[in-house]
């Protein structure tokens, strides 16, 4: 199938203002400033087993950038909504969240989405990427730049995972081809080994750790020209190696507290984010945490 998507994408990106934006290093757009932004995605954008906010919500590399970019304004101007629901596959990400991140005409739009289907047998990968690119394509159109990612490479740390570099590696040259469009972003995490290292996964080897979603949020504010407050690639210190029965106990852990429960979702053709509602449905004022 042909992916012709992102050819609807205006020839000359503009803000909603209507003001060009301009190519930078890397691809990056040159904006110095964004008012608002909306995140849009699954429990990858969601936040999912970062540290727990105040209101019992996981916080999320998401609610990091906008921390750091609500700072670069005055007191009450930026405004940001997360769209994100754990569980979604592309197609409702398409269908649900892009026509409400496109209404709200944010300045900025982060878009995640497709590893959930990968991660199913039988994934239509031609459809995966159509809907992917329709999403990106709608985004542009109202002229918001648009920050998206490649996925880690889970065969570097999970065995029994090779079935699915095929799909990640078409999905991984997609979403670089769609990067082509300077108001495109791409946060590369496959290329990163830093992801290979366990204590950048919570315990469910599926979801980002505080450290993984700090890192993340240092590679989108990269992405979007900021200056690095730190490292995201560099490796963590040397662990302690772990012996043969500490892993056996873990792995026996995993089985039976997250694997068996994902399997049966899937049995069932349930989801874990069925009647959840999005994390941040409104684009409202936002101030910096004080974390």
């Amino acid at each position: 199938m042909e992916n012709t998507a992102e050819k609807s994408a205006p020839s000359v990106p503009t803000t909603p203002t209507g003001e060009p934006t301009h190519a930078a290093p890397g691809g990056r757009t040159g904006r110095t400033g964004y008012a608002g932004y909306v995140a849009v995605g699954d429990s990858f954008t969601e936040g999912m087993c970062d540290e727990l906010l105040p209101d019992g919500q996981y916080r999320g590399w998401a609610d990091r950038v906008a921390d750091r970019l609500a700072a670069e304004q005055p007191a009450g101007a930026f405004r940001y909504a997360n769209l994100a629901v754990r569980g979604k596959l592309i197609g409702q990400i398409h269908d649900e969240q892009v026509p409400a991140a496109t209404a709200m005409g944010a300045e900025l739009v982060t878009l995640a989405g497709g590893l959930n289907d990968v991660l199913r047998p039988r994934c239509d990968i031609a459809r995966v990427e159509e809907l992917l690119g329709r999403s990106a394509a709608a985004l542009r159109a109202t002229g918001a730049t648009v920050v998206m990612f490649t996925s880690t490479d889970p065969t570097r740390r999970m065995a029994g995972s090779a079935r699915l570099l095929p799909a990640i590696l078409r999905m991984k040259a997609f979403v670089h081809e769609l990067g082509q469009d300077p108001g495109i972003a791409v946060v590369d995490l496959f290329s990163a080994p830093c992801f290979d290292d366990r204590r950048l996964w919570a315990e469910d080897r599926l979801h980002l750790s505080p450290e993984g979603h700090r890192r993340v949020a240092e590679a989108v504010l990269e992405s979007l020209g900021r200056p690095a407050s730190f490292d995201w690639r560099a490796p963590l210190p040397a662990a302690a190696p772990r012996g043969r029965s500490e892993k056996l106990a873990a792995d026996a852990r995993w089985a039976r507290t997250h694997l068996g429960p994902w399997l049966g979702r899937r049995l069932t053709g349930r989801s874990s984010g069925d009647g959840r509602p999005p994390k941040r449905a409104e684009l409202l004022p936002y101030e910096p945490s004080d974390h």
